[in-house]
Protein backbone atom coordinates (compact mmCIF):
# COMPACT_ATOMS: atom_id res chain seq x y z
CA UNK A 1 0.00 0.00 0.00
CA UNK A 2 3.25 2.28 -0.42
CA UNK A 3 3.41 1.85 -4.10
CA UNK A 4 2.09 5.79 -4.26
CA UNK A 5 5.17 6.60 -1.95
CA UNK A 6 7.90 4.44 -4.67
CA UNK A 7 6.21 5.58 -7.61
CA UNK A 8 6.77 9.50 -6.30
CA UNK A 9 10.14 9.12 -5.70
CA UNK A 10 10.65 7.02 -9.03
CA UNK A 11 9.01 10.08 -11.16
CA UNK A 12 10.83 12.64 -8.44
CA UNK A 13 14.12 11.36 -9.95
CA UNK A 14 13.30 10.99 -13.53
CA UNK A 15 10.37 13.30 -14.65
CA UNK A 16 12.01 16.56 -14.47
CA UNK A 17 9.63 19.46 -15.64
CA UNK A 18 10.71 20.81 -18.54
CA UNK A 19 9.62 23.46 -21.41
CA UNK A 20 8.11 22.25 -24.62
CA UNK A 21 4.78 21.91 -26.35
CA UNK A 22 2.27 19.79 -24.51
CA UNK A 23 0.14 17.28 -26.29
CA UNK A 24 0.50 13.34 -27.89
CA UNK A 25 2.04 11.77 -30.24
CA UNK A 26 0.09 9.76 -32.74
CA UNK A 27 -0.67 6.70 -31.05
CA UNK A 28 1.46 3.64 -32.39
CA UNK A 29 -0.96 0.31 -31.17
CA UNK A 30 1.87 -2.04 -32.11
CA UNK A 31 4.98 0.20 -31.21
CA UNK A 32 3.01 0.43 -27.30
CA UNK A 33 2.24 -3.62 -27.64
CA UNK A 34 5.64 -4.45 -28.32
CA UNK A 35 7.56 -2.03 -25.54
CA UNK A 36 4.76 -3.27 -23.15
CA UNK A 37 5.81 -7.26 -23.81
CA UNK A 38 9.54 -6.40 -23.71
CA UNK A 39 9.17 -4.58 -20.48
CA UNK A 40 6.92 -6.64 -18.81
CA UNK A 41 9.38 -9.78 -19.97
CA UNK A 42 13.10 -7.59 -17.85
CA UNK A 43 10.43 -7.39 -15.34
CA UNK A 44 9.26 -10.82 -15.08
CA UNK A 45 5.81 -10.58 -13.99
CA UNK A 46 3.40 -13.32 -14.67
CA UNK A 47 0.71 -11.13 -16.38
CA UNK A 48 0.09 -6.95 -16.97
CA UNK A 49 -2.48 -5.10 -18.59
CA UNK A 50 -2.76 -2.00 -19.73
CA UNK A 51 -5.64 0.22 -20.94
CA UNK A 52 -4.78 3.51 -23.01
CA UNK A 53 -7.87 6.44 -23.75
CA UNK A 54 -7.04 9.20 -26.29
CA UNK A 55 -8.82 11.21 -28.38
CA UNK A 56 -7.16 8.77 -31.16
CA UNK A 57 -9.27 6.34 -29.17
CA UNK A 58 -8.89 3.19 -26.90
CA UNK A 59 -5.99 0.67 -26.92
CA UNK A 60 -5.93 -2.42 -24.91
CA UNK A 61 -2.45 -4.12 -24.04
CA UNK A 62 -2.02 -7.11 -22.53
CA UNK A 63 1.10 -9.67 -21.55
CA UNK A 64 1.23 -13.01 -20.25
CA UNK A 65 -1.27 -15.10 -17.78
CA UNK A 66 -3.34 -14.24 -14.82
CA UNK A 67 -1.95 -17.61 -13.17
CA UNK A 68 1.18 -19.64 -12.99
CA UNK A 69 0.98 -22.36 -14.58
CA UNK A 70 -1.73 -21.77 -16.78
CA UNK A 71 -2.40 -19.37 -20.24
CA UNK A 72 -5.64 -16.64 -19.24
CA UNK A 73 -4.42 -13.34 -21.07
CA UNK A 74 -4.92 -10.58 -18.62
CA UNK A 75 -8.37 -8.15 -19.99
CA UNK A 76 -9.81 -4.89 -19.36
CA UNK A 77 -12.47 -7.28 -17.10
CA UNK A 78 -10.03 -8.97 -15.17
CA UNK A 79 -10.82 -8.14 -11.48
CA UNK A 80 -7.38 -7.29 -9.27
CA UNK A 81 -6.75 -5.90 -5.88
CA UNK A 82 -5.93 -1.76 -6.48
CA UNK A 83 -4.60 -1.25 -3.42
CA UNK A 84 -4.06 2.42 -2.53
CA UNK A 85 -6.07 3.15 -5.38
CA UNK A 86 -8.90 3.27 -3.12
CA UNK A 87 -7.51 6.24 -1.60
CA UNK A 88 -9.31 8.36 -4.52
CA UNK A 89 -12.47 7.06 -3.90
CA UNK A 90 -11.67 7.58 0.12
CA UNK A 91 -11.14 11.05 -0.56
CA UNK A 92 -13.91 11.50 -3.21
CA UNK A 93 -16.33 10.25 -0.58
CA UNK A 94 -15.00 12.46 2.31
CA UNK A 95 -15.13 15.60 -0.09
CA UNK A 96 -19.07 14.72 -0.98
CA UNK A 97 -19.62 14.94 2.50
CA UNK A 98 -18.18 18.40 2.91
CA UNK A 99 -20.00 19.42 -0.34
CA UNK A 100 -23.06 18.63 1.80
CA UNK A 101 -21.82 20.79 5.05
CA UNK A 102 -21.90 17.35 6.68
CA UNK A 103 -18.21 18.48 7.93
CA UNK A 104 -15.30 20.57 7.02
CA UNK A 105 -11.73 20.08 6.07
CA UNK A 106 -11.19 22.31 9.23
CA UNK A 107 -12.83 20.04 11.50
CA UNK A 108 -10.49 18.56 13.99
CA UNK A 109 -10.21 14.42 13.97
CA UNK A 110 -11.68 13.86 17.35
CA UNK A 111 -14.72 15.61 16.58
CA UNK A 112 -15.73 11.73 14.66
CA UNK A 113 -12.99 9.51 15.97
CA UNK A 114 -11.76 9.27 19.89
CA UNK A 115 -8.22 8.25 21.17
CA UNK A 116 -6.06 9.26 17.97
CA UNK A 117 -3.05 11.15 19.18
CA UNK A 118 -3.20 15.38 18.77
CA UNK A 119 -6.44 14.55 17.23
CA UNK A 120 -7.79 18.17 18.80
CA UNK A 121 -4.71 19.38 16.33
CA UNK A 122 -4.96 17.15 12.94
CA UNK A 123 -7.69 18.57 10.63
CA UNK A 124 -9.42 16.30 8.11
CA UNK A 125 -7.42 18.30 5.31
CA UNK A 126 -4.42 17.13 6.88
CA UNK A 127 -5.22 13.51 6.89
CA UNK A 128 -6.58 13.94 3.41
CA UNK A 129 -2.90 15.59 2.34
CA UNK A 130 -0.94 13.25 3.87
CA UNK A 131 0.08 15.97 6.58
CA UNK A 132 -1.19 14.51 9.98
CA UNK A 133 2.32 13.48 11.42
CA UNK A 134 0.82 10.29 12.83
CA UNK A 135 2.77 7.22 12.16
CA UNK A 136 2.11 5.13 9.07
CA UNK A 137 0.67 1.71 10.51
CA UNK A 138 1.77 -0.44 7.23
CA UNK A 139 5.61 0.07 8.72
CA UNK A 140 4.71 -1.91 11.57
CA UNK A 141 6.31 -5.00 10.68
CA UNK A 142 3.81 -6.59 13.25
CA UNK A 143 1.36 -6.31 10.85
CA UNK A 144 3.52 -7.75 7.91
CA UNK A 145 4.55 -10.86 10.48
CA UNK A 146 0.93 -11.24 11.58
CA UNK A 147 0.03 -11.29 7.84
CA UNK A 148 2.24 -14.19 6.61
CA UNK A 149 1.21 -16.03 9.47
CA UNK A 150 -2.31 -15.57 9.52
CA UNK A 151 -3.17 -14.60 5.46
CA UNK A 152 -6.77 -15.61 6.34
CA UNK A 153 -7.17 -12.81 9.59
CA UNK A 154 -9.82 -10.36 9.41
CA UNK A 155 -8.48 -6.76 10.52
CA UNK A 156 -10.68 -3.50 11.80
CA UNK A 157 -9.32 -0.14 11.37
CA UNK A 158 -9.16 0.17 15.34
CA UNK A 159 -6.99 -2.76 15.46
CA UNK A 160 -4.55 -1.68 12.49
CA UNK A 161 -4.59 2.04 14.02
CA UNK A 162 -3.48 0.92 17.31
CA UNK A 163 -0.19 -0.53 15.51
CA UNK A 164 0.16 3.25 14.43
CA UNK A 165 -0.70 4.82 18.24
CA UNK A 166 1.77 3.15 19.57
CA UNK A 167 4.59 5.19 17.88
CA UNK A 168 5.43 8.39 18.81
CA UNK A 169 4.13 10.35 15.46
CA UNK A 170 6.61 11.63 12.99
CA UNK A 171 6.00 15.36 13.02
CA UNK A 172 3.80 18.16 14.05
CA UNK A 173 0.41 18.41 12.56
CA UNK A 174 0.46 20.20 8.86
CA UNK A 175 4.26 20.48 9.16
CA UNK A 176 5.73 18.28 6.54
CA UNK A 177 4.29 15.74 3.62
CA UNK A 178 4.24 12.02 4.17
CA UNK A 179 2.56 9.41 2.60
CA UNK A 180 0.87 7.23 5.62
CA UNK A 181 -1.69 4.62 5.32
CA UNK A 182 -3.33 5.63 9.17
CA UNK A 183 -4.52 8.67 7.78
CA UNK A 184 -7.21 6.81 5.24
CA UNK A 185 -7.71 4.43 8.10
CA UNK A 186 -9.01 7.35 10.28
CA UNK A 187 -10.86 8.63 6.81
CA UNK A 188 -12.90 5.79 6.26
CA UNK A 189 -14.10 5.53 10.06
CA UNK A 190 -15.08 9.27 9.82
CA UNK A 191 -17.37 8.35 6.52
CA UNK A 192 -18.75 5.61 8.52
CA UNK A 193 -19.53 7.77 11.23
CA UNK A 194 -21.15 10.03 9.31
CA UNK A 195 -23.53 7.82 7.23
CA UNK A 196 -24.23 4.95 9.81
CA UNK A 197 -23.13 2.13 7.33
CA UNK A 198 -19.71 0.28 6.33
CA UNK A 199 -17.59 1.64 4.14
CA UNK A 200 -18.18 -0.49 1.54
CA UNK A 201 -22.08 0.07 0.97
CA UNK A 202 -20.79 4.29 0.80
CA UNK A 203 -18.83 3.10 -1.93
CA UNK A 204 -21.40 1.56 -3.59
CA UNK A 205 -24.32 4.20 -3.30
CA UNK A 206 -22.01 7.37 -3.58
CA UNK A 207 -19.18 6.23 -6.03
CA UNK A 208 -19.82 3.02 -7.78
CA UNK A 209 -24.14 2.95 -8.81
CA UNK A 210 -23.86 6.22 -10.07
CA UNK A 211 -21.38 5.67 -12.37
CA UNK A 212 -21.87 2.22 -14.06
CA UNK A 213 -19.01 0.76 -12.47
CA UNK A 214 -20.03 -2.82 -11.93
CA UNK A 215 -17.16 -4.63 -11.61
CA UNK A 216 -15.44 -2.02 -8.25
CA UNK A 217 -16.70 -3.49 -4.66
CA UNK A 218 -14.75 -3.15 -1.09
CA UNK A 219 -14.47 -6.97 -0.87
CA UNK A 220 -13.58 -9.34 1.85
CA UNK A 221 -10.73 -12.05 1.14
CA UNK A 222 -12.20 -13.46 -2.24
CA UNK A 223 -11.98 -11.78 -5.68
CA UNK A 224 -15.34 -12.07 -8.28
CA UNK A 225 -14.45 -14.03 -11.37
CA UNK A 226 -12.41 -13.52 -13.81
CA UNK A 227 -9.89 -12.24 -11.41
CA UNK A 228 -6.11 -12.50 -11.59
CA UNK A 229 -3.78 -14.29 -9.28
CA UNK A 230 -0.84 -12.04 -7.44
CA UNK A 231 2.63 -12.60 -6.67
CA UNK A 232 5.27 -11.94 -4.98
CA UNK A 233 8.94 -13.08 -3.92
CA UNK A 234 9.54 -13.44 -0.15
CA UNK A 235 7.09 -11.95 2.69
CA UNK A 236 4.61 -8.65 2.61
CA UNK A 237 7.03 -7.12 4.28
CA UNK A 238 8.80 -6.01 0.90
CA UNK A 239 5.53 -4.91 -0.12
CA UNK A 240 4.47 -2.67 3.25
CA UNK A 241 7.42 -1.57 4.62
CA UNK A 242 9.78 -1.20 1.77
CA UNK A 243 12.10 -3.56 2.50
CA UNK A 244 14.41 -4.37 -0.07
CA UNK A 245 15.21 -7.67 -1.59
CA UNK A 246 18.35 -9.72 -0.37
CA UNK A 247 21.13 -10.87 -2.39
CA UNK A 248 19.59 -14.60 -3.88
CA UNK A 249 15.86 -13.89 -3.99
CA UNK A 250 14.11 -15.42 -6.76
CA UNK A 251 15.93 -18.57 -6.86
CA UNK A 252 12.23 -19.91 -5.51
CA UNK A 253 8.97 -19.32 -7.03
CA UNK A 254 6.90 -16.08 -5.95
CA UNK A 255 4.66 -16.87 -3.29
CA UNK A 256 0.50 -16.75 -4.52
CA UNK A 257 -0.58 -13.80 -2.16
CA UNK A 258 -4.35 -13.97 -3.97
CA UNK A 259 -6.28 -15.08 -0.93
CA UNK A 260 -4.08 -12.53 1.65
CA UNK A 261 -7.20 -10.89 3.83
CA UNK A 262 -7.04 -6.92 2.15
CA UNK A 263 -9.02 -6.06 5.40
CA UNK A 264 -6.13 -4.30 7.04
CA UNK A 265 -6.20 -2.26 4.10
CA UNK A 266 -9.86 -0.77 3.68
CA UNK A 267 -10.24 2.68 2.99
CA UNK A 268 -6.66 3.03 2.42
CA UNK A 269 -6.40 0.19 -0.32
CA UNK A 270 -8.80 -2.44 -0.10
CA UNK A 271 -10.98 -2.13 -3.09
CA UNK A 272 -11.12 -4.77 -6.09
CA UNK A 273 -11.91 -3.32 -9.57
CA UNK A 274 -10.51 -3.93 -13.21
CA UNK A 275 -9.41 -1.73 -16.10
CA UNK A 276 -12.06 -0.70 -17.53
CA UNK A 277 -13.87 0.41 -14.37
CA UNK A 278 -11.31 2.34 -12.93
CA UNK A 279 -10.86 4.17 -16.54
CA UNK A 280 -14.21 5.10 -15.65
CA UNK A 281 -13.30 6.08 -12.33
CA UNK A 282 -10.48 8.19 -12.65
CA UNK A 283 -11.94 10.13 -15.80
CA UNK A 284 -15.16 10.67 -13.70
CA UNK A 285 -13.10 11.87 -10.62
CA UNK A 286 -10.68 14.46 -12.36
CA UNK A 287 -12.72 15.78 -15.35
CA UNK A 288 -15.31 16.52 -12.43
CA UNK A 289 -18.48 14.17 -12.66
CA UNK A 290 -18.16 13.47 -9.04
CA UNK A 291 -17.98 16.99 -7.06
CA UNK A 292 -19.66 20.20 -7.89
CA UNK A 293 -18.09 22.65 -10.07
CA UNK A 294 -16.74 24.63 -6.73
CA UNK A 295 -15.48 21.06 -4.70
CA UNK A 296 -13.94 20.35 -8.40
CA UNK A 297 -12.09 23.37 -8.77
CA UNK A 298 -10.86 23.34 -4.90
CA UNK A 299 -9.73 19.42 -5.47
CA UNK A 300 -7.88 20.33 -8.33
CA UNK A 301 -5.92 23.35 -7.18
CA UNK A 302 -5.46 22.30 -3.55
CA UNK A 303 -2.29 20.54 -3.92
CA UNK A 304 0.60 21.34 -2.44
CA UNK A 305 4.47 20.67 -3.22
CA UNK A 306 5.63 17.01 -1.31
CA UNK A 307 8.90 19.26 -1.26
CA UNK A 308 8.67 22.75 -0.21
CA UNK A 309 12.34 22.98 -2.02
CA UNK A 310 10.64 21.84 -5.37
CA UNK A 311 7.64 24.29 -6.09
CA UNK A 312 7.34 23.21 -9.34
CA UNK A 313 7.65 19.50 -8.35
CA UNK A 314 5.15 17.35 -7.91
CA UNK A 315 2.24 17.93 -5.62
CA UNK A 316 0.07 15.96 -3.00
CA UNK A 317 -3.75 17.20 -2.52
CA UNK A 318 -6.83 14.84 -1.49
CA UNK A 319 -6.25 11.73 -2.41
CA UNK A 320 -4.58 12.59 -5.79
CA UNK A 321 -0.99 13.57 -7.15
CA UNK A 322 -0.40 16.01 -9.85
CA UNK A 323 2.67 16.07 -11.98
CA UNK A 324 3.88 18.62 -14.99
CA UNK A 325 6.13 17.89 -17.54
CA UNK A 326 6.98 19.21 -20.85
CA UNK A 327 3.86 21.56 -20.67
CA UNK A 328 1.48 18.22 -19.97
CA UNK A 329 -0.69 18.01 -16.39
CA UNK A 330 -1.63 14.61 -15.08
CA UNK A 331 -3.21 13.24 -12.14
CA UNK A 332 -2.57 9.97 -11.19
CA UNK A 333 -2.28 7.68 -8.27
CA UNK A 334 -0.66 4.28 -7.29
CA UNK A 335 -1.50 1.05 -5.78
CA UNK A 336 0.33 -1.55 -4.08
CA UNK A 337 -0.13 -4.70 -2.30
CA UNK A 338 1.43 -8.09 -1.99
CA UNK A 339 1.07 -9.61 -5.52
CA UNK A 340 -0.25 -6.82 -6.88
CA UNK A 341 0.89 -2.95 -8.32
CA UNK A 342 -0.94 -0.31 -10.18
CA UNK A 343 -1.72 3.22 -11.54
CA UNK A 344 -3.95 5.03 -12.95
CA UNK A 345 -3.90 8.63 -14.65
CA UNK A 346 -5.60 10.93 -16.44
CA UNK A 347 -4.07 14.12 -18.15
CA UNK A 348 -7.73 15.77 -18.82
CA UNK A 349 -6.49 18.78 -21.14
CA UNK A 350 -5.22 16.03 -23.60
CA UNK A 351 -8.19 13.65 -22.55
CA UNK A 352 -5.69 10.91 -21.89
CA UNK A 353 -6.37 8.03 -19.26
CA UNK A 354 -4.21 5.54 -18.61
CA UNK A 355 -4.44 2.50 -16.26
CA UNK A 356 -1.91 -0.29 -15.25
CA UNK A 357 -1.76 -3.28 -13.67
CA UNK A 358 0.43 -6.21 -12.90
CA UNK A 359 -0.03 -9.22 -11.06
CA UNK A 360 3.85 -9.09 -9.53
CA UNK A 361 4.28 -6.55 -6.71
CA UNK A 362 8.32 -6.09 -7.09
CA UNK A 363 10.44 -7.55 -9.76
CA UNK A 364 13.51 -9.05 -8.23
CA UNK A 365 15.68 -5.59 -9.10
CA UNK A 366 13.25 -4.11 -6.85
CA UNK A 367 11.35 -1.83 -9.74
CA UNK A 368 7.63 -1.36 -8.68
CA UNK A 369 6.53 -3.44 -12.05
CA UNK A 370 3.18 -1.03 -12.86
CA UNK A 371 4.83 1.86 -12.34
CA UNK A 372 7.89 1.45 -14.39
CA UNK A 373 5.29 -0.10 -17.21
CA UNK A 374 3.59 3.12 -17.09
CA UNK A 375 6.81 5.29 -17.25
CA UNK A 376 7.62 3.75 -20.18
CA UNK A 377 4.13 3.96 -21.91
CA UNK A 378 4.08 7.85 -21.25
CA UNK A 379 7.78 8.04 -22.38
CA UNK A 380 5.86 6.65 -25.95
CA UNK A 381 2.92 8.67 -25.82
CA UNK A 382 4.13 12.46 -25.50
CA UNK A 383 5.98 14.52 -27.58
CA UNK A 384 7.59 15.45 -24.56
CA UNK A 385 9.19 12.58 -23.26
CA UNK A 386 8.72 13.10 -19.39
CA UNK A 387 11.96 10.88 -19.17
CA UNK A 388 14.42 13.35 -20.95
Amino acid sequence: MISLLRVCLLLMALLVPVRGEPGLKQVDASALQAVFDQTARELGVPGALALLRTPQGEVVLSYGTTELGQSIPPTAATHFRIASNTKTMTAAVILLLAQEGRLQLTDPVEKFVSGVPAGDRITVAQLLSMRSGLANYTQSPALADALDRHPARTWTPREVLALAFAQPAHFAPGAEFEYCNTNYALLGLIAEKLEGCPLAAIFQARLFQPLGMQSTLLPGPVLPNPFSHGYMYGGSAFALVDKPYPPGMGQQPPHDYTLQNASYATAAGGAVSTARDLAIWIEALVDGRVLNTAWQRRFLTDIRPQDPAAPQGQGYGYGLTRLTFGGNRLYFHGGELPGFNSFIGRDPANQMTLVVWTNLTLSLDGQTTANTLMLKLLDQLYAESPLH
